[in-house]
């Protein structure tokens, strides 16, 4: 399976931040936002991966992650010239998936905790349909919504729904077969002009081909779409971090641990980092002492 990292559109609820960078490359405590959806398609054993971003920010994640050789990767890149909608992502990446299925993160979403690695590693095996991930927020409008029946199969999506029919939103995070190029080819932009994902899946529901798991306690998802998520996300992290002694989204210890990288590779890696914790930690990944 390949992964592709939508890390696109211009950040305007962040502004005046994003004005001159990125969202994605903003930081999230101690590491660029970018690392947080690249470790979800890394922990799904997911090793080839295009990241598309707009015209003036494609260079900028090109000199931070390059070609991902590093980390045991092979990493590609394009452009979005406008935000036209997360399905865009697949024309634009055609010839990137190639017939294979594929993966889809959004750039800006950071996921974490209780079985997240064990359900994208099976959600990667996926060969004939659509799987996607719900999980109960307060406000379900301002998502995308997934409707189950008392058996977990799902009934109905909705696209920020002015009367959700569940408090489900469907995270930033989605796995298609290779019927996904065609389906994204054959759908109509919506009413405000864009590719919607809520359309693809829509598709895959209406074909019998659409899987839903649901996270609960212990799991936790957080959109960084404003100056206060930025703020909860960082210090969550922060927490976590210094509470258990382990990193959130270390890509370095995340190729080690997998097999893709050598301990001298994460020593080397860590080299230009010791002045930070960061490396320090990566130090302490190799000599197994974490």
């Amino acid at each position: 399976m390949k992964g592709i990292i939508l890390a696109g559109g211009s950040g305007t609820r962040l502004y005046p931040i994003t004005r001159s960078i990125s969202k994605q490359l903003l930081p999230v405590y101690d590491k660029p936002m970018i690392y947080y959806p690249m470790s979800v398609l890394m922990l799904a054993g997911i090793r080839e991966i295009l990241l598309i971003s707009t015209p003036r920010d494609i260079g900028a994640f090109r000199e931070l992650l390059g070609d991902g050789s590093s980390l045991g990767l092979h990493l590609e890149y394009a452009v979005q010239e406008q935000p036209r909608g997360l399905a865009e992502a697949f024309l634009i990446g055609e010839d990137f998936i190639g017939g294979d299925p594929v993966c889809l993160i959004l750039g800006d979403n950071i996921l974490y905790g209780g079985g997240i690695s064990m359900a994208v590693q099976q959600a990667a095996q996926l060969r004939e349909g659509a799987f996607i991930f719900g999980y109960g927020v307060p406000n379900p409008s301002a998502f995308g919504v997934v409707e189950l029946d008392g058996a977990g199969n799902v009934l109905s999506l909705e696209e920020k729904p002015e009367k959700p029919r569940s408090n489900y939103a469907v995270l930033g995070l989605y796995f298609y077969d290779d019927q996904v190029v065609d389906i994204a080819k054959s759908i109509r932009p919506s009413p405000r002009g864009e590719l919607e994902i809520t359309a693809v899946n829509n598709e895959y529901l209406r074909r019998g081909q659409l899987r839903c798991r649901l996270f609960g306690r212990g799991f936790t998802w957080m959109d960084t779409g404003t100056q206060e998520d930025l703020l909860e996300a960082a210090n969550f992290v922060s927490i976590i971090q210094r509470r258990q002694g382990t990193y959130v989204a270390c890509l370095e210890e995340i190729a080690f641990r997998q097999g893709t990288i050598s301990k001298e590779q994460l020593i080397a890696l860590a080299q230009p980092l010791l002045k930070t914790e960061y490396g320090r930690y990566m130090l302490r990944v190799a000599e197994g002492e974490l």
